[in-house]
């Protein structure tokens, strides 16, 4: 589940705050919006995984929210709603808008969490997509961008950072970049071949106006995918 986005639309801070706490300590990345119209923004511009919205939110409403990303955006990515709303027409309503799960407020942010993984477990295959500080690959596509912007990659860069982002933080050895990439070459393919590939590759990330510094090379050792 790590590498997973989640955009977070809740007008109480606190709700807000407490969720993100709770989620980021499980590995998620997480967005915040205070109101639907910025809620839309966030959603176009970095391409979350996973929506938790709130119902009752200024500007544009839970329900005017979910009902545009199911068809303006035509996205099928998790949603959960969170409303004070206890009736049962309420609940149904929100899941015929497209919700996947629907938690009445008060909760225990615990509960969020599980309802989260539950939910991810159930929708694994909509949700095919890795995404660390705005940089979101989707290997089914075969796209990569930053803050919402198109990265064009050869097909060795995109199996080279798709492999790298699999394995965030971790210290990978050019011998296991080279077996990733030329699973069924002879090893006439020299270790000089990855460090070309790393160079290009991360030369057009650091060209992206406002990308960090992803691809960290460890001396001796391999290189690291620096996802915090």
């Amino acid at each position: 589940m790590k590498g997973k986005t989640i955009l977070i639309v809740e007008d109480d801070a606190k709700i807000r705050q407490l969720l993100k706490i709770y989620l980021e300590k499980e590995g998620y990345e997480i967005l915040l919006a205070a109101d639907g119209a910025e809620g839309m923004k966030l959603f176009e511009k970095l391409d979350p995984c996973f929506v938790i919205m709130d119902l009752m939110l200024p500007h544009k409403s839970g329900e005017e929210l979910c009902q545009w990303i199911r068809s303006d955006m035509k996205s099928d990515i998790p949603i959960i709603m969170l409303t004070a709303k206890v009736d049962e027409a309420d609940r149904i309503q929100g899941l015929q808008l497209g919700a996947d799960d629907y938690i009445t407020k008060p909760f225990s942010p615990r509960e969020v969490v599980a309802r989260v993984e539950t939910v991810l477990r159930r929708t694994v295959n909509r949700c095919s997509k890795i995404s660390y500080r705005g940089l979101t690959l989707k290997p089914h596509r075969g796209e990569v961008k930053f803050n919402g912007e198109l990265i064009p990659l050869t097909v060795h860069e995109f199996k080279l950072l798709y492999f790298l982002m699999r394995h965030p933080n971790q210290i990978l050895s050019r011998e296991q970049i080279l077996q990733e990439l030329y699973p069924n070459e002879e090893r006439s393919v020299i270790d000089r071949t990855v460090d070309v590939h790393i160079s290009k590759l991360r030369e057009k990330l650091e060209a992206m106006g406002g990308a960090p510094r992803f691809v960290e090379t460890i001396r001796g050792m391999g290189y690291r995918f620096h996802a915090y």
